[in-house]
Protein backbone atom coordinates (compact mmCIF):
# COMPACT_ATOMS: atom_id res chain seq x y z
CA UNK A 1 0.00 0.00 0.00
CA UNK A 2 0.96 3.61 -0.36
CA UNK A 3 -0.30 6.71 1.40
CA UNK A 4 -0.38 9.99 -0.50
CA UNK A 5 -0.34 13.59 0.72
CA UNK A 6 -0.72 16.53 -1.65
CA UNK A 7 0.57 20.04 -1.03
CA UNK A 8 1.31 23.26 -2.88
CA UNK A 9 -2.15 24.49 -3.70
CA UNK A 10 -3.23 28.08 -3.24
CA UNK A 11 -4.87 31.16 -4.67
CA UNK A 12 -3.17 32.62 -7.73
CA UNK A 13 -4.02 34.93 -10.61
CA UNK A 14 -4.59 33.89 -14.19
CA UNK A 15 -1.28 33.45 -15.98
CA UNK A 16 0.60 32.54 -12.83
CA UNK A 17 2.45 29.29 -12.15
CA UNK A 18 2.15 26.82 -9.31
CA UNK A 19 3.81 23.54 -8.37
CA UNK A 20 1.92 20.79 -6.64
CA UNK A 21 3.66 18.00 -4.76
CA UNK A 22 2.50 14.53 -3.81
CA UNK A 23 4.50 12.83 -1.07
CA UNK A 24 4.17 9.07 -0.82
CA UNK A 25 4.86 6.84 2.13
CA UNK A 26 6.36 3.39 1.89
CA UNK A 27 9.21 1.89 -0.06
CA UNK A 28 7.13 0.79 -3.02
CA UNK A 29 6.51 4.23 -4.58
CA UNK A 30 8.61 3.41 -7.64
CA UNK A 31 6.41 0.39 -8.35
CA UNK A 32 3.34 2.55 -8.92
CA UNK A 33 2.22 4.55 -11.86
CA UNK A 34 1.06 7.92 -10.64
CA UNK A 35 -1.47 10.47 -11.79
CA UNK A 36 -3.10 13.79 -11.03
CA UNK A 37 -6.83 14.28 -11.16
CA UNK A 38 -8.92 17.33 -10.36
CA UNK A 39 -12.47 18.05 -9.37
CA UNK A 40 -14.10 21.42 -9.82
CA UNK A 41 -17.20 22.37 -7.81
CA UNK A 42 -20.26 20.63 -9.18
CA UNK A 43 -18.26 18.57 -11.66
CA UNK A 44 -16.94 15.04 -11.82
CA UNK A 45 -13.34 14.21 -11.03
CA UNK A 46 -11.29 14.35 -14.22
CA UNK A 47 -7.91 13.13 -15.38
CA UNK A 48 -5.13 15.72 -15.62
CA UNK A 49 -1.83 13.89 -16.12
CA UNK A 50 -0.11 10.56 -15.50
CA UNK A 51 3.43 9.26 -15.33
CA UNK A 52 4.92 5.79 -15.63
CA UNK A 53 7.00 3.98 -13.01
CA UNK A 54 10.31 5.39 -14.17
CA UNK A 55 8.95 8.72 -15.32
CA UNK A 56 9.89 8.06 -18.93
CA UNK A 57 6.28 8.11 -20.18
CA UNK A 58 3.89 10.95 -19.44
CA UNK A 59 0.29 11.50 -20.42
CA UNK A 60 -1.84 14.64 -20.37
CA UNK A 61 -5.40 15.74 -20.78
CA UNK A 62 -5.89 17.95 -23.83
CA UNK A 63 -6.91 20.86 -21.63
CA UNK A 64 -3.51 21.01 -19.91
CA UNK A 65 -1.12 19.88 -22.65
CA UNK A 66 1.62 22.41 -23.13
CA UNK A 67 0.90 24.14 -19.81
CA UNK A 68 1.31 21.41 -17.17
CA UNK A 69 4.25 19.08 -16.62
CA UNK A 70 4.16 15.96 -14.49
CA UNK A 71 7.34 14.55 -12.99
CA UNK A 72 8.47 12.24 -10.21
CA UNK A 73 11.46 11.73 -7.94
CA UNK A 74 11.54 8.08 -6.93
CA UNK A 75 14.50 8.60 -4.63
CA UNK A 76 12.39 10.96 -2.53
CA UNK A 77 8.99 9.31 -3.05
CA UNK A 78 7.52 12.47 -4.52
CA UNK A 79 5.55 13.39 -7.59
CA UNK A 80 5.04 16.90 -8.93
CA UNK A 81 2.71 18.84 -11.16
CA UNK A 82 4.17 22.02 -12.57
CA UNK A 83 1.35 24.25 -13.74
CA UNK A 84 2.03 27.25 -15.96
CA UNK A 85 -0.27 29.79 -17.59
CA UNK A 86 -3.03 28.98 -15.17
CA UNK A 87 -6.59 29.76 -16.17
CA UNK A 88 -9.74 30.25 -14.15
CA UNK A 89 -10.99 26.91 -15.46
CA UNK A 90 -8.07 25.19 -13.71
CA UNK A 91 -9.69 26.01 -10.37
CA UNK A 92 -10.32 22.69 -8.62
CA UNK A 93 -9.33 20.31 -5.87
CA UNK A 94 -6.30 18.43 -7.17
CA UNK A 95 -5.72 14.81 -6.18
CA UNK A 96 -2.78 12.51 -6.68
CA UNK A 97 -3.40 8.84 -7.25
CA UNK A 98 -1.39 5.63 -7.50
CA UNK A 99 -2.14 2.65 -9.70
CA UNK A 100 -0.55 -0.31 -11.39
CA UNK A 101 -0.91 0.51 -15.09
CA UNK A 102 0.65 3.47 -16.83
CA UNK A 103 -1.37 6.15 -18.51
CA UNK A 104 -4.80 5.15 -17.26
CA UNK A 105 -7.33 7.97 -17.25
CA UNK A 106 -10.21 6.48 -15.33
CA UNK A 107 -10.84 7.26 -11.69
CA UNK A 108 -11.63 3.61 -10.99
CA UNK A 109 -8.22 2.53 -12.28
CA UNK A 110 -6.33 3.98 -9.36
CA UNK A 111 -6.35 2.23 -6.01
CA UNK A 112 -4.82 4.87 -3.75
CA UNK A 113 -5.71 8.53 -3.39
CA UNK A 114 -4.64 11.54 -1.42
CA UNK A 115 -6.99 14.02 0.25
CA UNK A 116 -6.43 16.77 -2.30
CA UNK A 117 -4.98 20.26 -2.42
CA UNK A 118 -7.05 23.22 -3.56
CA UNK A 119 -6.08 25.45 -6.45
CA UNK A 120 -8.01 28.65 -7.07
CA UNK A 121 -7.24 30.84 -10.08
CA UNK A 122 -8.70 34.31 -10.20
CA UNK A 123 -9.21 36.02 -13.55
Amino acid sequence: QVQLVESGGGLVQAGDSLRLSCAASGRTFSMYCMAWFRQAPGKEREFVAAISWTGYYTYYADSVTGRFTISRDNANNTMYLHMNSLKSEDTALYYCAAGRQAGRRGVNEYAFWGQGTRVAVSS
